[in-house]
């Protein structure tokens, strides 16, 4: 029977250096970011005893009990494309409960569906569309679908969010493609000019008149990182949103440009500056061949520079350079009704001229049903 047991950070890192990609809320670094949480790093070993998957695992505790939600963010690691996801998880879970957890909550790195720009374009113009999930898919993941039924079947919950943001990892996201999907280059990295032009005209007139009007694009080390939070607390502000502190990103600088052996392979902060002015910065992360946008700031002065445009392009580039299939501008809501707040920030995400694309979303495992409906409510009165 397969099993689950601890494993050390070196195991870990070595293991997901054997695959493509895996979410960066996934590797030991991360552990160091939510240094609030206790945390641990799994393996999933076969009946040989070869080391077939891995996951990050952050307990949080419950007020005034040793009891713990064990969080598995966009994970575990794992080959999902099986019919017998129960030898994996029933393990797993056994591990977990003797770890002390009242619930286990994972995140399955799944796609369920994709839609086209076109696509979210039309449902947007449609009065009688008011979500993404009113529009028929370009595609039905298979691997998907067999993923969430055996969750259904074993036990788990969907923890789905009607239009707005999940509490957790966002369930829909919005994605470039760097590489040829089908056609005779299927493959194949795209080009720079071939990802350009699949941005709509707004984008790429907004990234000409950047270059046009001088913008400068650097990438900026530790000492940056008080220059980025002054424009994101700004961002923050004017946006109505709470800002995490200047220490978070201190804190996710070191413990991912640790993670890796070539310093600025996983973490990169990304500036824009016009005529001396810093006009926008992002934080980008990679881990072999994903990139995401993960935290983006813009001044209200200079807009007409176009300094959000000719940041986000340049760590498109970037991202095409390190070999990349995939350029993930992370969360957006399901909502596509025009009177929704929500809806500016995917009309600004669709100009890259991507696709939407929804994973299985977060499951929990209820393992003390008292304890688990008890948090439940903690979680509804904090709001």
């Amino acid at each position: 029977m397969p099993s689950v047991r601890p494993i050390t950070p070196t195991e870990h890192r070595e293991h997901l250096a054997t695959l493509p990609s895996a979410s960066f809320l996934q590797t030991p670094g991360w552990a160091k970011v939510k240094s609030e949480w206790r945390s641990e790093s799994i393996g999933f070993f076969d009946d040989p005893g070869t080391l077939q998957g891995v996951a990050l695992v952050l307990y949080r505790k419950l007020p005034k009990l040793n009891r713990f939600l064990a969080y598995l963010p966009e994970g575990p690691v794992l080959d999902w494309d099986t019919d017998r996801l129960a030898d994996w998880l029933a393990p797993m879970v056994a591990h977990l409960k003797e770890q002390g957890a009242f619930a286990v909550r994972i995140g399955p790195p799944v796609v369920t569906r994709r839609w086209t720009t076109a696509q979210v374009k039309e449902g947007i113009a449609d009065p009688e569309v008011r979500l993404l999930s009113q529009v028929p898919p370009t595609e039905r993941s298979p691997i998907g679908a067999r993923v969430t039924a055996q969750l259904h079947e074993l036990g788990w919950r969907h923890q789905g969010v009607e239009g707005g943001f999940a509490a957790g990892q966002p369930q829909f996201v919005f994605q470039v493609p760097l590489r040829h999907v089908d056609g005779p280059d299927a493959g194949a990295q795209r080009t720079e000019d071939e990802v350009l032009k699949g941005m709509n005209q707004l984008w790429r007139r907004n990234i000409k008149k950047a270059a046009k009007e001088g913008v400068e694009v650097t990438v900026g080390g530790r000492e940056d990182l008080k220059a980025f939070h002054e424009l994101y607390v700004h961002t923050a502000e004017r946006d109505h949103f709470t800002p995490r502190p200047l220490r978070y990103f201190e804190t996710m600088y070191d413990a991912l440009t640790e993670d890796v052996e070539v310093p600025g392979d996983r973490f990169k902060l990304w500036l824009a500056r016009h005529d001396g002015d810093l006009v926008a910065a992002t934080i980008a992360i990679r881990v072999g061949e994903h990139a995401w946008y993960s935290y983006g700031a813009s001044s209200t002065e200079k807009r007409e520079v176009r300094g959000s445009n000719a940041v986000q392009w340049a760590m498109i580039r970037d991202a095409i350079e390190a070999g990349a299939a995939v350029y993930d501008l992370r969360g957006i809501t399901e909502t596509l009704d025009s009177d929704d707040a929500h809806v500016g920030l995917i009309q600004f995400k669709v100009g890259t001229g991507g696709e939407a694309v929804e994973y299985a979303g977060e499951w929990d495992l209820p393992i003390n049903r008292p304890l688990y409906k008890a948090f439940q409510l903690y979680l509804q009165r904090r709001g």
